[in-house]
């Protein structure tokens, strides 16, 4: 199944690999977390503010119920951040050399890091 917007839901459902899941809000609350990473890197861009352990325990939580797919379905959600997302999927050793989604390679090295992100990730 090749990931695309229409067909992200489904490829989220089809990678999701939660064993304690018992009903669909479990799987809802675990999509939310996209929306909370944008927001937390929406505040970061505009006011300066990195919460990056907060960051981190969400790409966890993330990694662990949709495994490696999540990388190409992180980037193509929160694809106006990529410079801030990369150095995070780097520290936790998920970055491929190349993104799919939506119809798209993309090179990792043509992406840029975030010079402040990646030396507070540094600091951890």
């Amino acid at each position: 199944m090749k990931l695309t917007e229409s067909t992200f839901l489904l490829y989220a459902m089809k990678h999701y690999d939660n064993p304690q899941c018992t009903d669909i809000s479990e799987f809802d609350e675990d999509m939310k977390r996209f929306q909370y990473l944008r927001k937390l890197f929406s505040r970061y861009r505009q006011e300066g503010e990195l919460k990056e352990r907060l960051i981190l325990n969400h790409l966890i939580v993330i990694y662990n119920v949709f495994g490696l797919e999540a990388t190409d379905m992180l980037f193509m959600r929160l694809h106006e951040y990529h410079e801030f997302l990369k150095p995070f999927v780097q520290y936790l050793n998920y970055m491929p050399s190349v993104l799919v989604y939506d119809g798209l390679a993309i090179n990792a090295e043509s992406i840029d890091s975030d010079a402040a992100i990646l030396t507070r990730l540094g600091e951890i």
